[in-house]
């Protein structure tokens, strides 16, 4: 059986975000996603996109000549198929990361693989859809996202890390959202607090204005 994955885009650009911020990535957005946060800015997404089989995928990632692979979406592990592409890339040496909301199981993501996991945050309007258990799938390589809103989301966010001892199971990011929250008040915040996270901005929006990052 040839396995296929119905994708909107890939394209070749500076990864915007994560711990390999700024190096050339080629980017596979995955087409659906069953959450609806508040601030997305991938909504193009949700939708439409063309089946491509697993061969095809490589074949055009192959074209860019580059190092680092992201698979986004959406939400990429809302497609099945999306656990082989990521191990076929990984199998060909790329180093791949994964870009996931953290409401869909994780554990049968190919180790190897850098999980870059949301935790919704209140204001996102999905934090119901949590997926805690995920966490314990994590190890040292991934990565927590937490995407702030405002105080809410912030006093929140530092909650969560102690609850769930995150800051000694994995790297923690903390972005705010664009437009929303000043990013100069988040980052005082984090100083203040003398929080051990990285905070970070979309590059792709402040170079390009753009969510694709091109």
């Amino acid at each position: 059986m040839t396995h296929s994955l119905r994708i909107t885009e890939i394209f070749y650009s500076l990864q915007g975000e994560s711990n390999t911020v700024g190096l050339p990535t080629v980017f596979i957005r995955l087409t659906g996603c069953p959450l609806r946060c508040v601030y997305c800015d991938t909504a193009y997404a949700f939708t439409g996109g063309k089946k491509m089989t697993l061969a095809d995928i490589l074949a055009d990632v192959e074209q860019y000549g580059g190092k680092y692979i992201t698979v986004t979406g959406g939400e990429p592990l809302a497609q099945p198929a999306c656990l082989e592409l990521m191990t076929k890339l990984l199998d060909k040496g790329y180093r791949v990361s994964l870009e996931t909301s953290g409401a869909l199981d994780v554990s049968a993501v190919d180790p190897r693989a850098i999980k870059v996991m949301d935790l919704k945050t209140p204001s996102s309007g999905e934090m119901d859809k949590n997926r805690y258990t995920n966490i314990e799938y994590l190890t040292a390589h991934d990565q927590i996202k937490f995407v702030i809103g405002n105080d809410e989301d912030y006093h929140w966010s530092k909650a969560i890390l102690s609850e769930y001892h995150l800051l000694n199971r994995c790297e923690i990011l903390f972005s705010p959202v664009m437009g929303q929250q000043n990013p100069t008040e988040l980052a005082d915040k984090i100083l203040s607090d003398r929080l051990p996270v990285r905070f970070q901005i979309q590059l792709h929006k402040l170079l390009w204005d753009d969510a694709q990052g091109k």
